[in-house]
């Protein structure tokens, strides 16, 4: 059963009007969204179960990743496969794949992303800084670094989370995210995105995290 309040968060997050060049793959405009939409509030509450201490704030959905899918660091193959480590995804649980996932291949970085947090042993809530498929105007097949404008517009629903879960570390996953969690005055540890050959300094950072006792 998922919670009201996580319905209420997709629905909010479903509303919002973002510009030229930045695609809210949740709105009610494409009937396909409706599945993002509940594999989103899915996962919200399958990690919610799990009582998570941190939220690694990344950048934004990757066209191959969470614009797909509709859940933060993933691809359709980890939606499709067994259960993870922690329990999470897997058939039987409702996660649905629009039509088109069929013929985008797997993002690599939601691969990267959950084999670390299996061996380093931390199961994190996962979001982004800007929520929406941040791409070049007219390539929807393409990725952009969000504009702070972007990001500001998200920075509501990283919060909303953040007092939702009763998180108590907010970490930023690279440069995007560690400038909108300091604008927002939030002093946070920064640790390496694990896209384009960040996978050590990204395991690194966690483990630090671990050591410290902030992910524990």
């Amino acid at each position: 059963m998922i919670s009201s309040s996580i319905v209420d968060f997709v629905d909010r997050l479903a509303s919002v009007q973002t510009g030229p060049g930045c695609a809210n793959f949740f709105d009610h405009s494409v009937p396909a969204n409706e599945l993002r939409r509940q594999n989103l509030a899915l996962y919200l509450q399958e990690v919610r179960e799990r009582s998570p201490k941190i939220l690694l704030l990344g950048e934004a959905p990757g066209f191959r990743g969470m614009r797909i899918t509709g859940v933060p660091f993933t691809n359709r193959t980890i939606l499709e496969g067994p259960p993870n480590v922690f329990g999470l995804f897997g058939p039987g649980k409702g996660y649905v794949l629009p039509p088109e996932a069929a013929g985008i291949a797997a993002e690599p970085t939601a691969t990267v992303m959950w084999e670390v947090l299996a061996e380093v042993g931390v199961l994190p809530l996962l979001w982004s800084a800007c929520p929406w498929h941040t791409h070049v105007p007219g390539k929807p097949l393409s990725n952009r670094t969000p504009s702070a404008a972007e990001a500001a517009l998200g920075t509501p629903f990283w919060q909303a989370l953040a007092a939702e879960f009763g998180i108590e570390t907010v970490v930023a996953v690279g440069n995007v995210a560690d400038r909108s969690l300091r604008r927002n005055g939030v002093s946070a540890v920064k640790i390496r995105h694990p896209a384009h050959g960040g996978r050590a300094g990204f395991k690194r950072g966690l483990e630090e995290l671990v050591a410290a006792g902030a992910a524990g």
